[in-house]
């Protein structure tokens, strides 16, 4: 199959594809539109930081100054009102993470999951590089983590969706790979070093394998950092469709169960593939076979 021809079937992406994605890039953004603590932040404050300020000097209080930025010991000093100023940050480092594993390779419509995340993280690469900030990916499948590091630099950015499209593209069922579900908590522990504060962390992926210790990944990232998650489904996944009996394979084992049955159908652990692997209820009535 084609480069060509698999992108446009959703199975595959391709480099060629995910450069185009630039010019969708556009109508949204990663920081907040006013600052958190902003007298103009409206009645619901931002979830993200934004880039943050710097101190840059003091000097004499001037009409229009914001009274919340005066110096009140320079000002008691000096018998003269003095503020700070501040400037905002050049930029805040932002790190992607694109899930590439064997779990992502699985769509019933439009696209697989994994081109849906692939092309998930091009539009946030393009986004972050098009404002000026900082960007930088780990991405991820059953067996590697790609790092690399935030900059500001649109050969870095080729870098990144260089290194989705190869992941994307090994995947398949014919190869010898099989799920490994700890490699997302591996995966987090590489964002845990690599994002040490005041960066934006998006997690793009089906959160397949994710347990406490995923929990607890995520919230010591989050202490110091803002933490995105965009989460990938398929809907076949979420309500089977009443097909009869039907025979499900990997291309080694197979499995036949009944999409009619109610109870498979209503039991809601079976809605995750991390929840519906330690769930011995789960599709307890269906019968396997090699």
């Amino acid at each position: 199959m084609s480069a060509t021809l698999a992108s446009q079937s959703g199975v595959y992406t391709s480099l060629a594809e995910l450069v185009k994605l630039q010019y969708k890039a556009k109508g949204f953004s990663f920081l907040p539109k006013q600052p958190i603590h902003s007298m103009l932040a409206g009645r619901h404050a931002s979830r993200l930081r934004g880039r943050g300020l710097n101190f840059e000097e003091i000097r004499r209080y001037l009409p229009g100054d914001d009274v919340r930025t005066i110096d009140w010991k320079v000002t008691a000093r000096t018998r003269k009102p003095h503020t700070r100023v501040f400037t905002e940050e050049r930029d805040r480092p932002t790190l992607i993470a694109i899930d590439q594993r064997l779990s992502m390779f699985f769509g019933s419509q439009v696209n697989m999951k994994s081109v849906t995340a692939a092309e998930a993280a091009a539009l946030a690469v393009w986004r972050v590089f098009s404002g000026g900030d900082r960007v930088g990916a780990v991405v991820f499948n059953d067996t590697d983590i790609v790092e690399i590091r935030p900059h500001r630099s649109r050969q870095r950015v080729m870098r990144i969706l260089q290194a989705i499209v190869e992941q994307n593209t090994a995947l398949g069922t014919t190869s010898a790979r099989r799920e490994q579900p700890a490699m997302l908590n591996r995966m987090l522990e590489r964002v845990l070093r690599l994002a040490t504060h005041d960066h934006l962390v998006c997690l793009i992926s089906d959160l397949a394998g994710a347990d406490r210790e995923t929990q607890s990944l995520m919230t010591s990232i989050a202490h110091h950092n803002d933490v995105l998650v965009a989460f990938v489904y398929d809907p076949l996944v979420e309500r089977l469709p009443q097909l009869g009996s039907l025979v499900a394979s990997d291309g080694d084992l197979q499995l036949e169960f009944d999409s009619s049955d109610r109870s498979l159908l209503s039991n809601s652990n079976c809605k995750s593939p991390s929840l519906a692997t330690n769930d011995p209820n789960c599709g307890s009535r269906s019968s396997s076979g090699s």
